[in-house]
């Protein structure tokens, strides 16, 4: 089967693995593969795919201006610290932006439970679907959850995003800036082990700084690894736990809410 990766424009580019066989010639030591060749068939299925997100991308998008709100991608891995700030923000923020989350897991509703009661309103969204679930968010589940929002309410949409470091990068979900959180207990690897999420975003949380003693870590190095993915990055150093570093995001997000 062929291999694929999606451009910064959208265009899914085609890797056949038959292309380069080295050595072994046409079929390489282990014989002829071509009848079952599914690579065509499979670039096609995803642009189709790619295709229908972008559609309703566009769709979420004209919704939210037209409603004046601005909405915000917020993404990590698993146990990042995402939910902590997120609840830290709204704690700060909710009595002077009216904001709106969806939420995203996979399962339960532990996150919106958590965020419930700050201020904000929640629109849960689960991606199980029987079958394990979705690992992210995309365009036409994202949706499905506007309808738990009163988006003529609202200034600011943040969309958490399920906890995956890879794939919700991919899908553009019709907001109008992307961010991560990234936390010290991940490694100062990260950036360059997964580049397409910190090449996507705008601003990076890297979070956990207050572990920075316990864990022998050098924030200026983590910095410098996101440096070398995006240079453009605004990156935060903050502590979700003790506050530090927060003031300087609550600053970008309230200019954010406003457009500027």
């Amino acid at each position: 089967m062929g291999r694929f990766h999606r451009h910064d424009d959208g265009t899914v580019h085609h890797h056949d693995d038959d292309d380069d066989h080295g050595e072994h010639g046409e079929h390489g030591e282990h014989g002829d593969h071509s009848g079952y060749r599914t690579a065509s068939h499979r670039v096609d299925v995803l642009e189709a795919i790619f295709s229908e997100n972008d559609s309703r991308a566009a769709v979420n998008r004209g919704a939210f201006e037209s409603n004046g709100v601005r909405a915000l991608n917020l993404m990590s891995s698993p146990g990042s610290g995402k939910t902590a700030i997120l609840a830290a923000t709204l704690d700060e923020l909710a009595d002077e932006i009216a904001v709106g989350v969806i939420e995203g897991d996979i399962a339960t509703d532990l996150d919106a439970a958590r965020l419930s009661g700050r201020g904000a309103q929640v629109s849960l969204l689960n991606t199980d679907n029987g079958f394990g679930g979705e690992c992210h968010l995309d365009a036409p589940m994202v949706n499905r959850a506007l309808g738990g929002l009163d988006l003529g309410a609202l200034e600011l949409v943040i969309v958490e995003n399920v906890g995956n470091l890879v794939c919700p990068a991919e899908f553009d979900v019709g907001e109008h800036a992307k961010a991560m959180v990234y936390s010290l207990t991940e490694g100062e690897d990260k950036p360059l082990k997964y580049p397409v999420m910190f090449r996507a975003v705008e601003v990076v949380l890297l979070n956990k700084i207050d572990l920075a003693p316990y864990l022998e870590a050098d924030v200026t190095t983590y910095t410098e690894r996101i440096r070398q993915v995006n240079p453009t990055a605004t990156v935060f150093p903050v502590s979700a736990k003790t506050g530090e570093g927060m003031a300087e995001w609550f600053t970008w997000l309230r200019a954010f809410a406003k457009g500027r």
